[in-house]
């Protein structure tokens, strides 16, 4: 993806969602994107899978899979790659499954859809993919409805759909918000053995650092529709170098610390139609100083990371 930005047309003026985002992921690599609701991680994740919907529209930007731009694809082209090289598992599993379909019969429409196998073999594939996303009794459960199934089953059955058509890249947006703790470690774990064993390339959206920690290669951390620091996820959360990132760090409990107090970001994420001049994220930000409200800071080269911070000028 290269200078990505989303807008929004209304009557009232246009509004950017997301703004000159560039990133790539290699093949099974998991690139976590995160930060605050309205940052513009699901807006992106969107785009890139083709799903937005007017007034939403992608104004500037390229995004390439495999070699190929698929920006500007026709509607038909972009649905035959959209579920064939590009899966997608969302937050909730109820929402993405069809109650009125068994497992089974969901999972093997979806891969006679997409590849050329028969009733028989679609079948074999499907119980194949959940005793890979470790669902137990696969033979049974393929005859049961959604409903009968718990959350986290939900979401493996989810992650197998996914699979279906052995994607290049799947976008996972927030994927373990609803389940447990446990469950969220199970799932993470099947994330995890996708991009190992298939070499599948994952978008990882969420706002939890956490899940980024046990999950992520690589963070992208937005804010206000732009990328504010991208490296590799152990310098970021051990050595995060933009002051929003130094705050998200900050607001996570850690254990042995008792009594500790946690990093308060005053403010809230701006709204779309008023974006502060300059670093967006100054009016929040305790380090602040006269250049951040004046211009934009592009990506910088730290040590550790890409940081679009003015405290890292090479002019000081």
């Amino acid at each position: 993806m290269c200078n990505l930005r989303v807008e929004f047309v209304t009557r009232r003026g246009t509004l950017v969602a997301v703004d000159d985002v560039s990133f790539d992921i290699a093949p099974g690599e998991v690139l976590g994107v995160v930060g605050e609701s309205g940052a513009g991680k699901s807006i992106t994740g969107t785009a890139v899978m083709g799903l937005l919907d007017p007034p939403a529209r992608i104004a500037a930007g390229e995004i390439h899979l495999d070699g190929r731009r698929i920006d500007r694809l026709p509607p038909r082209d972009l649905r035959a790659i959209r579920g064939r090289r590009i899966g997608a598992i969302f937050q909730d599993p109820l929402a993405a499954l069809n109650p009125l379909f068994t497992i089974g019969n969901q999972l093997e429409e979806t891969i006679q859809t997409h590849l050329p196998v028969s009733a028989e073999e679609a079948r074999r594939r499907a119980i194949a993919l959940l005793v890979e996303v470790g669902i137990p009794a696969p033979e049974r459960r393929i005859h049961q409805y959604p409903h009968q199934l718990s959350g986290g089953l939900r979401q493996r059955v989810v992650i197998a759909l996914a699979l279906c058509s052995e994607p290049q890249l799947v976008i996972a947006d927030e994927p373990t918000t609803a389940l447990d703790v446990s469950t969220q470690a199970q799932i993470i774990r099947v994330l995890k053995q996708l991009t190992t064993e298939r070499g599948t390339a994952v978008m990882l959206i969420t706002h939890d650092m956490g899940v980024i920690a046990e999950a992520a290669d690589r963070v992208a951390v937005m804010y206000a529709g732009r990328i504010v620091e991208i490296g590799p996820v152990r310098e970021v959360i051990h050595a995060p170098k933009h002051p929003y990132t130094v705050g998200l760090m900050g607001a996570i409990p850690r254990l042995g610390k008792l009594g500790e107090r946690l990093v308060q970001i005053d403010g809230a994420m701006p709204r779309l139609d008023a974006i502060p001049s300059g670093c967006a994220f100054h009016p929040r930000c305790v380090r602040a100083f006269e250049r951040c409200r004046l211009e934009r800071p592009e990506p910088m080269v730290t040590p550790t990371s890409l940081a679009a911070c003015w405290l890292h000028a090479a002019d000081g």
